[in-house]
């Protein structure tokens, strides 16, 4: 025997953790590092479809009307594998998109059904989406059968719309135009929870306060998608609960009249599963063997009856006719007084005193079988809270308004992060104006744009206040629900004009000049916004000896006040800014993480965000006009010198409190710059360095320019949508 291959036999032939997720990587050292991947986490090289295919034109030849029809015969096609309540998959399919819809959170505009996260973990995973993978399994072979036509983020949620079409709601439209990410979302903090459903209390200041809950975070325990249904913490109390369904359901952008119908809605079709041992269940899909082939939750107890699955462990129907869009939800839920009782599986649900058989929906298999309906302290919440009791009572007494309500309300939560209306693709999508859409007329695109610039340029406005300006407007731009940027010019309204990281004294100083030069020339405030920062940028470059001009689009729209949900846009105000230097406060969070996260939500990658705050630095932008990072003696020139002395070893580097820095002469000590950690990243941090370096070079002062403007032009037209291909 050779014996040195005795020796080294039993021994793993592959690197862990270099190209796997389980090994100690970067940050299993360091874990204190920045880590930039949510800039690259969406990579063209994680794509299979290749940088030639455009999903939003491929969904253009989808046949809407034979996907229709092919998804309505797939709903009444039971499986052997997976039976249908009832021989229908409606409920399923209606969970399905309500849980790939209502991940959204509106602090930040992540989660969501517009990307086909829940594909992947930990959605795919959650307690709460016990099942779903059944759901999407079954959808496969309609996705197979249209391919690149479809993609699974459209799919899915249109699966739950056929479904409500299917069992007689009359819905509200529906639009294509999703494209899939190929991979895990890793910039969407879901909780620092280390458990599924650990008790909520971390998340809240105070529990009992539901308004104390952790921002940017919505559901009440990690896993679930809104509140537990069996009460606060798993203790029934249905005023308990029906607090924290308000403050969850406002934190995705619901009123309370849209909650009531999504519940109520919600809950008309469809049957909850605990008729089982919930601790029989196999472990979730991302725990699975490879025999599993993606499946997780496996009942080794269903034996093939849809009437013994187990997935919450809440067992039974909310009405008699679970397959119909009806008013038997509020039949039930107000037609009877209910008691706590448990499921099979042992959860606490409510189940009605004194039920006529008749208001006994049938078993999920056997129709011969009458069951009990139940209700889960959600439920409860809606018959006992004063607000949302008067709501149901309003539906009970108008069933062609309930329906409608719940329509528009089912439209908003699966089209939610979609975006603006212009974006809207396909037959069913709906024309008219909703305000939660941000809409935004159109702008005029004939008028002089070089009349227009010559007038800015000779304004008195100084190069910081028209590229600040321009920039605040267009950074509210989040591509997590295609919210926010420059178009609509709503920088102007309230309650963006007032906000204190817009400098509210020197936006209407620069506004009162700008307004007048669109009213007479016949352009958008919008337009002359950007057009005031290209123009910036311009006389910015030409000092530093380059002549650049900025591509413009012209077309930007003005939005109005009453076109604007002034309680939907306070969640987009900057509580920190590390392009223009700003904090509004000190946070738990580093100010070079909170410059990462924006970054992330604008679209840029990490070159872009360098380059980027780099010009704007010498540019003078720095919120207040400060001096921090502003490493130059050319202030309001556009060189590369922010990069050239942070690179400079002939500097040395000084703490001076908790986010400032002095930066010296190595050899007289004299004080040369100030700066703060959102500036001294991009030397510490080895990646950001890296960039850093290519624009200190001498040779790549041209680059830089180039580079800049590039990134600037992505930034103000990041909201054109009607500039897509």
């Amino acid at each position: 025997m050779d014996t040195m291959s005795n020796k080294n036999a039993g021994k793993c032939p592959v690197m862990h953790g270099s190209n796997t997720e389980s090994g100690a990587n970067v940050m299993a050292w360091w874990p204190n590092a920045l880590n930039l991947d949510i800039l690259h986490q969406h990579d063209t090289k994680t794509d299979p479809m290749g940088k030639g295919f455009n999903y939003r034109e491929a969904v253009k030849q989808l046949d809407v009307a034979a996907l229709k029809a092919d998804m309505k015969a797939l709903l009444r096609d039971s499986q052997e594998w997976w039976p249908a309540d009832w021989g229908h998959y409606g409920g399923l399919m209606i969970r399905l998109a309500w849980h790939s819809a209502g991940s959204y959170r509106l602090a930040d505009g992540r989660g969501g059904g517009g990307t086909g996260n829940i594909r992947f973990a930990p959605l795919n995973s959650w307690p709460d989406n016990a099942s779903l993978d059944k759901a999407r399994r079954l959808l496969w072979p309609l996705k197979k059968k249209y391919g690149n036509k479809i993609s699974w983020a459209d799919l899915i949620l249109f699966a739950g719309t056929v479904a409500y079409e299917d069992m007689g709601l009359k819905t509200f439209g529906f639009s294509f135009g999703r494209p899939d990410i190929w991979g895990p979302e890793k910039d969407v903090y879901w909780g620092a929870e280390k458990q599924w459903l650990a008790p909520s209390d971390s998340r809240y200041e105070d529990v009992t306060k539901p308004n104390t809950m952790e921002n940017p975070l919505a559901a009440v325990q990690m896993g679930l998608i809104y509140v537990n249904p069996e009460g606060v913490n798993g203790k029934p109390d249905p005023m308990a609960t029906a607090a924290q369904v308000r403050e969850t359901f406002a934190r995705m952008a619901m009123n309370d009249e849209e909650t009531a119908a999504l519940t109520a809605g919600g809950h008309t079709v469809g049957k909850a599963h605990g008729n089982g041992d919930a601790q029989a269940l196999g472990v979730e899909p991302e725990a699975g063997d490879l025999e599993n082939q993606g499946f997780g939750w496996m009942n080794p107890n269903q034996n093939g009856k849809a009437s013994l699955a187990v997935t919450s462990g809440i067992e039974g129907a909310w009405t008699a006719n679970p397959t119909v869009f009806d008013m038997g939800y509020f039949e039930l839920l107000f037609g009877y007084d209910w008691e706590l009782t448990h499921s099979p599986a042992g959860a606490q649900q409510w189940q009605p005193i004194g039920i006529r058989e008749e208001h006994m929906p049938v078993d999920a298999t056997d129709p011969t079988i009458r069951r009990m309906p139940m209700m889960t302290d959600a439920d409860m919440a809606m018959k006992v809270d004063p607000a949302y009791r008067a709501i149901c009572e309003k539906f009970m007494a108008n069933p062609a308004y309930f329906q409608d309500t719940f329509a528009r309300a089912w439209f908003k939560l699966t089209h939610r992060d979609l975006g603006p209306k212009v974006r809207y693709i396909g037959p069913e999508a709906p024309t008219e104006d909703l305000i939660w859409q941000d809409p935004i007329p159109a702008g005029a695109k004939n008028y002089d744009v070089g009349a227009v610039k010559a007038k800015i340029a000779a304004s008195g406005l100084s190069i910081a206040e028209l590229v600040a300006t321009a920039w605040d407007s267009a950074r509210t731009y989040r591509q997590s629900d295609m919210r926010g940027g420059a178009n609509g010019a709503r920088i102007r309204l309230a309650p963006q004009r007032d906000w204190e990281g817009n400098e509210p004294a020197r936006l209407g100083k620069v506004l009162s000049v700008l307004e007048l030069i669109a009213e007479e020339f016949g352009a958008s405030v919008a337009d002359v916004i950007v057009l005031a920062g290209n123009v910036g940028i311009e006389k910015a470059a030409k000092a530093a000896g380059y002549d650049v001009t900025v591509p413009f689009a012209a077309g930007r729209g003005d939005a109005t006040a009453e076109q604007t949900d002034a309680a939907s846009f306070a969640p987009l105000e900057p509580l920190a800014d590390g392009f223009r230097n700003w904090t509004k406060k000190d946070y738990v969070v580093s100010p070079e993480e909170m410059l990462l996260d924006r970054a992330q939500l604008m679209g840029l990658t990490g070159a872009e965000m360098t380059v980027l705050l780099g010009g704007l630095r010498v540019l003078g932008t720095n919120y207040g006009g400060t001096k921090h990072g502003v490493f130059t003696t050319r202030e309001g020139q556009l060189t590369n010198d922010f990069f050239v002395n942070l690179t400079d070893m002939g500097f040395t580097w000084k703490p001076t409190g908790k986010n400032s820095y002095d930066i010296c002469d190595r050899k007289t000590g004299e004080k040369k710059f100030t700066a703060t950690r959102a500036d001294l990243v991009f030397g510490s941090n080895s990646v950001l360095r890296a960039y850093a370096e290519v624009y200190a070079q001498d040779d790549n002062q041209e680059k830089f320019v180039k580079d800049f403007v590039a990134a600037w032009v992505k930034v103000m037209n990041a909201d054109r949508f009607d500039l897509e291909a």
